[in-house]
């Protein structure tokens, strides 16, 4: 269900008490359709509310609830229906709650109901309780039902998308090293703060834009880094313990000529040697003055003590403690997620375009979004990222400064605060030569695989389905969305499936050949497994390597037992399993063999 709600009742402050409800759980007033308020206009006493909340009057009787319930269930604005009813001169509970039963009847959205009255009114609240409608003493109650509803459908619908693929884990455009450098660099000089160039070189080093920044350590050398980038320019502190530049006076923005970058240089020195004192003033860094005629987004990170690594979003900017205008996500974020996380802002409705402002390009900012989360569950040792801020537009993505804070170098790696939900164990990802030397890629699956699964599909025979599955399923059934979704989008604490992927080459589009699955046993460090390869790629070798390092995964992952429930008449598996040193017990039905395997630690 959707966020908008069409509230019919006779009394306007209940109304009204419902509508607060809702607004203040950001769900929505539904708008009336123009065939809609057309149809209350005629069936409606003239006086009546002329909008939603719509108030039919205190002498409403059944037939008229009905009427107007009749008509607004109809709205194709509307994703659910609040009918409020208090007890007046005119009111019939009992025959309302009647009505409001055989209206709905068959509704596919959400109907919930108010009776007010108590004893009063308690034979129509029976009525409709056993109707399965929702009822409620107080609208307000109502409404806040009816938030919750739509905000689990949000998230459930959340889950089932498929996303589409930004950086994958282990992408190579992603300098994993040069930011590893970085921080022990810092940790070497005894810093837990790095610089700001150093801090936008590391994020430059997984794909975030940012703007070229040139340190500058005297006044001479501030003019020069000026004129080279051009005016108008911004000059700021270098400093190698102050983070927060704007509470020293430490940034001078707009400057037009050489002057007022020499100028900046010596403001922002003896401003920081008033405050703080002169040893804190390393220098300036400048940048080039960028075109303000985006939004300044604030994009961070930090560590909760109970869920580990929080990734922030929201309005960004000076004001960014007074707007407070921010929604939380934990790491590893999809595209999918990155966007869920973006619409529980206020700014969000801003970065679609209004006021004549070309939209910004969300699908990039997805995958900003998406890069920054990769950098955050990659790197442990950072504790705390700010950048802010960080300018969006139609025209790109760019930041404009950036605060990073390290943990401790005393902490050990195994304290580090580790991510709620476990990222994706990129270090599973390996290549393979097969036999007619074509590379292939063997990792992880992840929820964007979910198209290149389809296509798999397609290419399995009726006997490998009976096979993998013991028994037929028919492709429409292994493909539908709801499905495939769940298959791969894992809890990898959970479940592991591997995959073996030709890259896309010379205009063919990327495949997959082959996809092993490992499952934990519950409460056990036993697990299970199933294996399955395209028809044309059988009897390569694609299934022994999947096998063997599926082996070595449930090694990593210190799992004692590996098994399989076999057909008898799969000989092929049986086969691989055997050569992978697995042994077979007797059959746990006449056709069916389990294999097990004792795994000896890696």
């Amino acid at each position: 269900t959707g966020k908008r709600l069409t509230v019919v009742t006779n009394a306007g402050g209940p109304g009204v008490l419902a509508t607060d409800a809702l607004i203040l759980g950001q769900g929505e007033l539904a708008p009336l359709a123009p065939d809609t308020r057309d149809q209350l206009n005629a069936l409606l006493p003239a006086h009546w509310s002329k909008g939603n909340p719509i108030d039919i009057l205190g002498d409403a009787d059944a037939k008229r609830y009905a009427a107007a319930i009749k008509i607004t269930a109809s709205d194709p604005n509307s994703d659910g229906l609040l009918i409020i009813l208090t007890p007046q001169a005119m009111t019939d509970p009992t025959g309302t709650a009647e009505a409001l039963v055989d209206e709905v009847k068959g509704l596919k959205k959400p109907v919930l109901a108010s009776w007010m009255g108590g004893a009063e009114v308690s034979a129509g609240v029976r009525r409709l309780s056993a109707a399965g409608i929702p009822t409620f003493a107080y609208p307000d109650l109502a409404a806040r039902t009816f938030n919750l509803m739509w905000r689990w459908a949000y998230n459930l619908k959340g889950i089932y998308e498929t996303p589409s693929l930004a950086a994958a884990p282990g992408d190579s455009s992603c300098d994993y090293a040069r930011v590893e450098e970085l921080i022990a660099q810092a940790r070497q000089a005894g810093r837990t703060t790095l610089t700001e160039p150093e801090a936008k070189e590391l994020l430059s080093a997984y794909g975030i834009p940012v703007v070229a920044t040139r340190i500058a350590t005297t006044r001479d050398a501030a003019i020069a880094a000026a004129t080279a980038i051009g005016f108008p320019v911004v000059v700021k502190l270098y400093s190698h313990s102050i983070t927060h530049k704007t509470e020293v006076d430490g940034v001078r923005l707009n400057l037009k000529s050489a002057a007022d970058a020499g100028a900046a240089f010596d403001q922002i020195y003896a401003s920081v040697a008033r405050r703080v004192g002169p040893a804190a003033f390393n220098g300036v860094t400048v940048q080039q003055m960028v075109a303000h005629d985006g939004y300044e987004i604030i994009l961070g990170s930090t560590v909760d003590l109970q869920l580990g690594p929080m990734i922030l979003f929201g309005t960004g900017g000076q004001l960014v403690e007074v707007f407070r205008d921010r929604a939380l996500a934990l790491p590893p974020l999809n595209t999918t997620l990155a966007r869920r996380m973006m619409e529980q802002t206020r700014i969000y409705t801003a970065l679609q375009g209004v006021r004549g402002r070309d939209p910004v390009d969300l699908v990039k900012l997805e995958q900003v979004i998406v890069r920054f989360s990769q950098l955050i569950v990659e790197h442990l040792a950072i504790k705390e990222i700010d950048i802010n801020p960080l300018l969006v537009s139609s025209r790109g993505i760019t930041a404009l400064d950036a605060r990073i804070v390290l943990q401790d170098a005393k902490t050990a790696a195994t304290n580090l605060p580790r991510t709620a939900i476990r990222p994706y164990p990129s270090q599973y990802m390996t290549r393979f030569t097969a036999r007619d030397e074509s590379p292939l890629i063997v990792r992880p699956i992840r929820p964007e695989d979910e198209p290149l699964m389809v296509e798999f599909h397609r290419h399995l025979s009726d006997k490998s389905v009976h096979q993998r599955y013991m028994g037929m399923i028919s492709y429409d059934s292994r493909v539908l969305h709801e499905r495939l979704i769940r298959r791969c989008f894992n809890d990898y604490d959970r479940e592991i499936a591997l995959v073996m992927e030709k890259p896309s080459s010379a205009g063919r589009p990327a495949a997959i050949l082959g996809v092993v699955r490992l499952s934990r046993i519950p409460h056990t460090t036993d697990a299970h497994f199933a294996l399955v390869i395209a028809d044309e790629y059988q009897h390569q070798g694609l299934g022994t390597e999947l096998l063997r390092q599926l082996i070595a995964v449930a090694r990593q992952e210190k799992l004692t037992h590996l098994g399989a429930e076999i057909l008898s008449s799969n000989k092929e598996m049986l086969s691989l399993c055997r050569h992978a040193g697995f042994v077979f017990n007797e059959k746990i039905k006449d056709d069916l063999v389990l294999a097990k395997l004792a795994l000896v630690p890696a």
